[in-house]
């Protein structure tokens, strides 16, 4: 469920080594979450314990909150009329449109899911500069034995004392230092999963960027069909003036014309509704949208990928979720050290540089003095023994969502590079066996319609025959494209076009 506006709740998934929610209220295990929420002010991103020394760190479970990228469906339309397919494969769009490129950068810049979940970095900036800042000393100032009106010589008593007192807090087991550590850790660990969010904010551009040039083909072909079947019905118009065919067959191909125009206004709608899509991930205005221009193309043109092998070892050094579960190790060692140090209480040093006994009713002179004291907690019950058994568990616990992670990553890796290799030779498949069959079935079919051999039925049933498999064509070409584009969100690194 996504943050509510002003809660505590973070915009990124549980930072690997920080723990989740301990024990309610503010026992010796309470623990805040890192990296809080927890969009607002004076949330810390790291547990109260690195920020606050009178409570002592509890790490928990942690939420793994990772999932394999879902396909995009592929954009699906009827095609009529004659298709060619040379003049769309090197037909890429405006040389001056926008490309894949300059729409990662665009996003990078100007999305604003991404800009709210940035702001959690200088928020674990500020958390390490709270985390470093000494405890205050104590001013304290007192009157002590004061009578219930005046003393007298027939009424003695006591001195009334005046005392000025300055305690101060000595951490004597370093725990701010353990405290700053914690904090810069938290922070390293945040950065990773901004990073893993970015990953997967361009993988929704991916998704959109070919969902438009998929349809801008569909608007392509669509075109191609009408066109097509403009000029079929003005041959067969001339046939029924010379009463060569009938009127059945003129409205036949009437109809299929008719069909065709309606489905090009609706590749035409959904064109525009997967620019739509492209804008708001770019945080485009509605104008920008309606004159946006993408320079791409489905079709792969590209070197091919690395060995898996390769590719394996290339997820696993880089993919921020990884680091950021390598980092999250570091963070829960560190809070292990933390712990140990909130093993002792600070020690308060008392100084009381001025004391006066008032000695003017007994006609005495008033003296003034100093003192100096210590005030130790005696560590006989508590020693954080449970706050230093949950921090070490937690370590373990991030080694073991760590290899999890790392195994899962090589799945990911392994499907998406087989999905690269079955689109790829579908691809080649109908390219070189299909296609050409299908053109000289085609050819064939139209040469005896026009010689006059076959009817328009013979000839609309091949023309639809061919269209169905260069549709088979396009959506494996999409398939294909769309392969890539996924294993460069499996490796975390852009290792194709």
């Amino acid at each position: 469920m996504p943050a509510q506006p002003g809660s505590r709740e973070s915009m990124l998934p549980d930072a690997p080594g920080s723990g989740g929610g301990g024990l309610g209220g503010n026992s010796p295990g309470d623990q805040g979450q890192i990296l809080g929420g927890r969009p607002g002010a004076s949330t810390p991103r790291i547990p109260t314990s690195a920020t606050d020394p009178t409570q002592s760190p509890s790490p928990t479970s942690l939420q793994m909150g990772i999932s394999a990228p879902r396909p995009k469906p592929t954009p699906e339309a009827p095609f009529y009329g004659s298709l060619s397919l040379p003049e769309v494969l090197e037909d890429e769009g405006p040389p001056d449109g926008m490309t894949l490129d300059a729409a990662i950068d665009r996003a990078l810049r100007e999305n604003l899911d991404l800009r709210a979940k940035f702001f959690e970095i200088p928020q674990a900036q500020a958390d390490i500069l709270q985390a470093g800042l000494r405890a205050n000393p104590i001013f304290y100032a007192d009157s002590q034995l004061v009578p219930y009106g005046q003393f007298t010589r027939s009424r003695p008593g006591g001195q009334t004392q005046y005392d000025v007192n300055v305690t101060y807090p000595l951490d004597v087991s370093r725990k701010r230092r353990a405290r700053v550590v914690v904090a810069t850790r938290a922070k390293r660990v945040l950065e990773a999963l901004y990073q893993d969010a970015v990953r997967m904010r361009i993988d929704e551009l991916y998704q959109a960027f070919l969902d438009v040039l998929a349809s801008r083909q569909t608007i392509r072909y669509a075109s191609k069909s009408v066109e097509g079947l403009d000029r079929l019905l003005e041959v067969e118009q001339k046939k029924f003036q010379k009463e060569v065919t009938t009127r059945a067959e003129v409205k036949r191909v009437e109809i299929q014309r008719d069909s065709a125009k309606i489905g090009l206004l609706d590749a035409e709608e959904q064109y525009r509704k997967t620019k739509r899509t492209l804008g708001t991930i770019l945080n485009l205005s509605p104008a920008e949208v309606e004159s946006l221009e993408i320079h791409g193309t489905i079709f792969d043109k590209f070197s091919p990928p690395p060995p898996l092998e390769e590719l394996n070892r290339l997820a696993l050094n880089v993919r921020p979720d990884i680091v950021s579960y390598r980092l999250g190790i570091h963070r829960a060692e560190a809070d292990v050290k933390l712990a140990l140090a909130n093993r002792y209480s600070d020690i308060y040093v008392l100084y009381q540089p001025y004391t006066l006994q008032n000695n003017a009713p007994n006609g005495l002179k008033s003296p003034t003095s100093w003192a100096l004291g210590v005030t130790a907690p005696l560590t006989i019950f508590n020693r954080n023994q449970g706050g230093i058994q949950r921090a070490k568990l937690n370590v373990i616990q991030t080694q073991v969502q760590l290899a999890t992670v790392e195994r899962q990553t090589l799945t990911e890796v392994a499907q998406a590079y087989q999905e690269y290799q079955t689109s790829l030779e579908m691809v080649r498949k109908i390219e070189k066996d299909v296609l050409p069959d299908a053109e000289m079935v085609l050819s064939d079919s139209r040469r005896l319609f026009l010689g006059g051999e076959k009817d328009v039925t013979y000839y609309l049933s091949a023309q639809r025959d061919y269209n169905d498999l260069v549709k088979q064509y396009l959506d494996t070409m999409v398939r294909h494209r769309r392969s890539m584009l996924a294993l460069n969100t499996a490796i975390g690194h852009r290792v194709l076009p």
